[in-house]
């Protein structure tokens, strides 16, 4: 056994992430790192920031190893956030309790110059630096089965953010500028395609064992967008992440994207793609696993519910997917309101469920 196979043996999530069938079915959550834990208020309370906390690099990685320690899931994913990328690039970004994030918008007048890629390692003390060192730190108390993933926002997500100024229900303004402008619109696009790699690369570097490309927003796009802004940026994301690692597994989450998902994993070298939970899984098991190693999809809601509801959910899931390539996740990230035994029930349930 080569030291390829070997790690493949030991780490589940990699092991499906290059096409194999698991033992027992990997699983991890998004968002499995957050306020729904005790142990994490505990620590929320020590920065006044949320990103005071994502650039702490002993406390985010402590943060990341939390839901480790307590559920054992087969991957630890990086504590921080798709908006460092706009914070280190010089947007000012901030987060308002029981608001979200809040951002200076850029615009059309004022868009983002390509000169601002040089914040992202232009001194010793660069943002980005401290989740590097973060990476560095929780690498040594990974446990040896346990897969780090690194993640970014694809551009159109993160773009979202930066030129509404925040979340938003309309998205009028970043489809007014790209409709209108396409010309501009392409030219930020590029600054944030160029930033992805570049932060994607920088955490590969650091340890991460794989990579997630979350594009919560793809959904309000119809097909031509969806090709224009998501299909080809990612695109070129995933090209410049190879050229470095071509061997790192690249997972591709295009939330809301429903049976456009056949374009996206027709034209992205991804290893895996993320489902959300309006994807049907009889749907996806016969169109989209035929072709990549799928994950999630359970509606995150289920951890509200009751147990019943709950186990029978996980099972139908479960039932989909297992035994051919699949990694166990929700079809979002974890509710606060979700109690911790909840989770560890969900984790026996996987754990538990023979593959036929």
């Amino acid at each position: 056994m080569d030291e390829t196979q070997k790690l493949l043996s030991r780490k589940p999530i990699l092991a499906a992430l290059q096409g194999k069938v698991p033992k027992s079915i990997p699983i991890w959550l998004m968002r499995q790192a957050g306020r729904y834990l005790p142990e994490y208020r505990e620590i929320r309370k020590q920065r006044r920031s949320f990103l005071d906390l994502c650039y702490s690099p002993e406390l985010a990685a402590e943060i990341t190893l939390q839901p480790i320690r307590r559920f054992g899931f087969d991957a630890a994913i990086l504590f921080s956030d798709i908006l460092v990328l706009p914070d280190a690039l010089g947007q000012k970004v901030w987060f308002e309790e029981g608001v979200g994030p809040r951002l200076i918008p850029v615009s059309p007048r004022d868009p983002l110059n390509p000169a601002a890629l040089d914040n992202l390692y232009d001194n010793e003390n660069y943002k980005l630096k401290t989740v590097y060192d973060a990476i560095r730190i929780i690498r040594e108390g990974l446990p040896a089965g346990c897969t780090l993933i690194g993640f970014a926002g694809g551009p159109w997500t993160v773009a979202t953010y930066m030129i509404e100024g925040g979340t938003s229900r309309s998205f009028e303004k970043i489809r007014h500028w790209a409709v209108t402008d396409p010309t501009s619109f392409e030219k930020f696009m590029a600054v944030l395609v160029e930033a992805t790699s570049l932060h994607l690369i920088g955490q590969i570097e650091a340890g991460v064992e794989a990579v997630q490309i979350f594009d919560s927003h793809s959904g309000i796009l119809d097909e031509e967008g969806f090709e224009k802004w998501i299909v080809e940026p990612t695109k070129k994301v995933v090209a410049q992440v190879r050229n470095h690692f071509s061997q790192i597994p690249i997972i591709g989450f295009p939330r809301g994207a429903g049976t456009k998902l056949l374009s996206y994993i027709n034209q992205l070298e991804v290893q895996g793609v993320g489902l959300d939970q309006y994807v049907s899984c009889k749907w996806a098991a016969e169109n989209i696993q035929r072709v990549v190693p799928v994950q999630g999809n359970l509606d995150p809601i289920y951890l509200l519910s009751d147990i019943e509801t709950l186990y029978r959910k996980t099972l139908d899931t479960l039932s989909h997917f297992g035994g051919n390539p699949y990694i166990f996740n929700l079809g979002h990230g974890v509710i606060k309101e979700t109690d911790p035994k909840t989770v560890e029930f969900l984790v026996k349930a996987v754990r538990d469920f023979e593959v036929n």
